[in-house]
């Protein structure tokens, strides 16, 4: 028979990604959890890690493992919330990563102001990167824009939003209460890199009404984009929640955008933790949110997915 407490080590580390910081989450030496998992190795003749230096990097079987630990001890978290067994004074610990920084850090003001003991961590990754650290286990919940459906994750809408021009506030058309898209063919425009949400939108704009920019820069951060707009470099295009509140800059909407519903974003976590109590604070705080969508969500069902396999719908 497997012994609970070595799956319970083999959890922490596996899921902190360090035998420190697990050792820490468990109240227990370093060199204790280490036996622990040795010994786990031992009795069933199998390597969990392929090293244990960081980066940690599991084992196949280390990887599958992981997989059905996550599936029991969120199964076990489930089961203490429903007999209220969670201890007055327990922290909250939300590990949080985001493709949008602006959701991101309100999501983390929300849950906050609504749980204050909660422990908070927020990641920043691309969008391709996001799901990523779910499946790893290094991050509980994310915030995905347009991500792909996967039935090992559960959804829920959190914004639509739309494309902007920005420029300069020195720029001819600042003052203006459009900006024609067909003046971009005269300017230099500042991308994204390619697999940017905000580029894949930018692209499908420009495709749509046929337009090649007189000259194009690739830039590889929101930041450097600014900084570019600012510095009469160029111009560019933001999903209106990232049009930074900067002196420098204008964002105008542009005279056409056939489809204003570019970019969906959404809560997402694994199946097994859907009904989490992680899980119900975060969607809690979401839910004071969704009132910043730029786009109003309110035709939306709540349980809502771009494809329509119901096990990836998340049901609060």
């Amino acid at each position: 028979m497997v012994n609970h407490q070595h799956l319970r080590a083999f959890h922490a580390v596996a899921v902190e990604g360090s035998f420190s910081r697990a050792a820490r989450r468990l109240n227990i030496s370093q060199p204790t959890l280490s036996q622990q998992i040795k010994a786990l190795e031992n009795r069933h003749g199998r390597k969990l890690f392929e090293t244990r230096r960081s980066p940690l990097r599991l084992s196949p079987i280390g990887q599958e493992l992981l997989v059905l630990t996550r599936r029991m001890f969120a199964t076990s978290k489930e089961i203490d919330d429903l007999l209220g067994d969670r201890l007055i004074g327990e922290t909250v610990s939300v590990r949080l990563v985001s493709d949008s920084p602006t959701y991101a850090a309100q999501l983390a003001r929300a849950l906050l102001e609504a749980t204050p003991e909660a422990d908070v961590e927020v990641q920043i990754a691309n969008s391709q990167g996001t799901l990523s650290r779910l499946l790893e286990a290094r991050a509980d919940v994310a915030i995905a824009s347009d991500p792909q459906i996967d039935p090992r994750f559960a959804y829920r809408p959190l914004f639509v939003d739309h494309l902007r021009v920005v420029v300069s506030e020195n720029h001819p058309l600042a003052r203006a209460n459009a900006f024609p898209l067909a003046q971009l063919a005269r300017e230099c425009l500042l991308l994204r890199e390619a697999s940017s949400k905000t580029r894949a939108a930018t692209d499908s704009l420009l495709r749509a009404h046929e337009i090649v920019p007189l000259r194009t820069i690739e830039l590889h951060s929101r930041e450097a984009i600014r900084e570019g707009i600012a510095a009469g470099l160029g111009v560019s295009l933001f999903f209106s929640a990232e049009c930074p509140p900067d002196a420098r800059l204008v964002s105008l909407s542009p005279d056409c955008q056939p489809d204003p519903a570019l970019l969906t974003g959404y809560v997402v976590c694994c199946v097994e933790q859907r009904r989490s109590a992680v899980m119900r604070a975060v969607l809690a705080a979401a839910a004071s949110l969704l009132a910043m969508s730029p786009i109003p969500l309110a035709d939306m069902a709540e349980d809502y997915a771009p494809t329509e396999p119901r096990s990836s719908v998340l049901v609060g």
